[in-house]
């Protein structure tokens, strides 16, 4: 057996509510559920993706609570890639820039294929890249 896909991906943030404007309002995705000071959620294609107060989610569950969901966390920049068409990512760019969004960089694969950088409020590295720089 192996996993089938990936389901949903998590980013920590320091400042929840910037994120939550983000992802929301500069990237448009989906929100899905909020939780104030710990976490907020959104949709992302056939996944979603969880934003965290990592500080938050390191306090262990009430022996009460209804979700028994472990601790964790990370510290420091995490990394999460969009997948876009070849049209998207000129797109994506022009949308970026317009909101005020540095773009870092750009780079041209080998295998072919292109991707953007830029940060989130966070400073955790985000990219929107076309999928066939993996291969598909």
């Amino acid at each position: 057996m192996k996993p089938s896909a990936i389901l949903e991906s998590a980013l920590y943030v320091d400042d929840l509510d910037a994120a939550e404007q983000f992802y929301e309002h500069v990237l448009g995705l989906e929100k899905l559920a909020k939780v104030p000071d710990r976490h907020v959620f959104f949709r992302c294609g056939q996944g979603v993706l969880l934003l965290f107060n990592a500080e938050a989610t390191r306090v262990p569950p009430a022996p009460d609570a209804r979700l028994q969901v472990p601790p964790h966390g990370a510290t420091g920049q995490g990394h999460l890639c969009f997948s876009a068409t070849a049209a998207e990512l000129l797109a994506w760019e022009e949308r970026l820039t317009a909101k005020g969004v540095e773009i870092e960089g750009g780079v041209e694969w080998p295998a072919g294929g292109r991707s953007i950088y830029f940060r989130d409020p966070s400073g955790n590295s985000l990219e929107f890249a076309e999928p066939r720089i993996w291969g598909l």
